[in-house]
Parts: structure tokens; C-alpha cells; sequence
């Protein structure tokens, strides 16, 4: 199988990096500081998702704290962000730079979430182009739906 590398832009290291672990483990011996401060109303996010099949592809509201909107899931997906919320860190992060990728393409689907999550403002998108944004995109499942092979199972 092939492989790609994402090559880093810059690679960031000392004190800065140690500070924000040290503070990350801080944090998660306290869930109420990892969470972020409170957002009035609750987080709200806005999925949009396209090339992914008839029943997937549209556009959702989901809101979490508390839950709802018109997202298929909303508890799940609420949940599968809330799983990956750590203070200090973007749980929507792009793949990092210099990551070795297998070179397999999951499919057409695109997907871009927007709004508000843990009082930070979100606009990220995902595809299915390589293996370490498959990865990442069956992280955000059932925020995202499932697609591809992972559909069948």
C-alpha cells in the first residue's frame, strides 16, 4: 500500500508545548475545567454534508447543553464531541502536519461543521481523500455519518 507524508510547515517544541501538557493533565483531573466556559443557549453546530448518499447528504442543527435540533442524532453526536472536548486542544483538528497517510480513497462525501462548541467558534471541514482523513472523519461518527464500507457493517 502507498503512502503519502504530510510535511510539517513548522514543528513546535519546548517550554510552549510543555506548558500545555502539563496544563492538559491539569484539566483533566477536573471534567468542569476541560469542558470550557458555558455557552449561553448551549453549544450549537451546524453540519452540512454532501456526496455521502441521499439519507446522509443535508444540512443539520444540533444543538448540545441542552440537546436537540434537527440532526439525526443529536445525543450521539453530542456525545462523540463531547468525548473528544479536552481544554487546551481543538477537537476539530485537521490531521496533524508530517503524518504518514495510506494513500486509499474513502468516496465523494464531504462534510463542513459550523458554529460554536465550548464557547470557541467552529468552521472545519472533512473528506474522505486518504487514510488519516477517513481516520478522522469516523472519529466525528455519529456527528458525521457513516459512509462508505463502515455503512455495510
Amino acid at each position: 500500500m502507498f503512502q503519502v507524508t504530510r510535511s510539517p510547515a513548522a514543528r513546535l517544541l519546548g517550554a510552549a508545548a510543555l506548558s500545555a501538557a502539563a496544563l492538559a493533565s491539569v484539566c483533566a483531573a477536573h471534567p468542569a475545567a476541560a469542558a470550557g466556559p458555558a455557552v449561553p443557549g448551549g453549544d450549537h453546530l451546524t453540519v452540512t454534508v454532501r456526496d455521502a448518499g441521499p439519507e446522509a447528504d443535508g444540512t443539520y442543527e444540533l444543538y448540545c447543553h441542552p440537546g436537540g435540533g434537527d440532526h439525526p442524532d443529536p445525543e450521539g453526536a453530542c456525545a462523540v464531541v463531547e468525548r473528544d472536548t479536552r481544554w487546551g486542544e481543538d477537537t476539530f483538528a485537521p490531521v496533524p502536519e508530517g503524518s504518514v497517510c495510506t494513500m486509499q480513497y474513502g468516496g465523494p462525501a464531504t462534510a463542513r461543521v459550523t458554529g460554536v462548541w465550548a464557547g470557541r467558534p467552529v468552521d472545519v471541514t472533512y473528506d474522505r481523500g486518504d487514510g488519516c482523513e477517513i481516520s478522522r472523519w469516523d472519529r466525528m461518527v455519529p456527528l458525521l455519518p457513516r459512509v462508505g464500507a463502515e455503512r455495510r457493517s
